[in-house]
């Protein structure tokens, strides 16, 4: 069984996006992320693919198969995963020139499970909240990875779902890098998937929130 990780750059007061659900926060940050970058490329080395709503995939595909990820020391490692574009409006997801990644229109969380028994490894979504938000319900997520940022908000919108029971996490561990960032690795404590939207929740076009 596939592990689904979500891994989100969050601002210093708990913010994935900000209230026009927009990620502006990390062109705010200083200095290099030297040190972040390698360790990313180490973790990437144990994902086997990634999920993406609809309007982060657009973001990415704008950037890491092109030539403009070319000085991104992860940029080959992200392009080698297998993708999953969760999107009932999309009919396709060219990635460059590399091969398309794979459209799910149906229900989200039945698309996921299905896929952790596919995969059978780690499976990482970065941004796509209104995704995740469905994923952390139906209490398919296993871990958590946020990269938090010296930036504070003050208002927008969370990584975990409003309204829902509390999330139980267990951290395993907790690094600092360059340009202030540090990240919080927590497993997802076992527990009865909250209360709200799960299955029927919607499968793509999710928030706009990326890095």
């Amino acid at each position: 069984m596939g592990q689904l990780v979500v891994q989100e750059f969050v601002t210093a007061d708990g913010f994935a996006a900000n209230t026009n659900n927009e990620f502006t926060a990390y062109e705010m940050l200083e200095g290099g992320s030297t040190e972040f970058d390698r360790n990313q490329l180490a973790w990437l080395d144990t994902v086997d693919a990634m999920v993406l709503g609809a309007n982060t995939y657009r973001m990415f595909v704008d950037f890491w198969p092109t030539p403009a990820s070319e000085r991104e020391v992860i940029a080959p490692a992200l392009n080698a995963l297998r993708r999953f574009v969760f999107s009932r409006s999309l009919k396709n997801a060219p990635w460059g020139d590399l091969p398309a990644a794979a459209i799910e229109s149906g229900d989200a969380v039945e698309a996921i499970r299905r896929i952790k028994l596919e995969v059978g490894g780690t499976i990482v979504l970065w941004g796509s909240l209104t995704l995740s938000e469905a994923f952390f319900a139906a209490g398919e997520v296993d871990a958590v990875r946020l990269v938090v940022m010296p930036i504070a908000l003050g208002a927008g919108r969370g990584v975990f779902p409003a309204g829902q029971d509390p999330t139980l996490l267990s951290l395993r561990s907790a690094k600092t890098y360059d340009a202030g960032l540090v990240e919080l690795d927590y497993a997802v404590r076992a527990g009865p998937p909250a209360a709200g939207p799960t299955s029927k929740g919607p499968a793509g076009d999710p928030a706009p929130a990326s890095h």
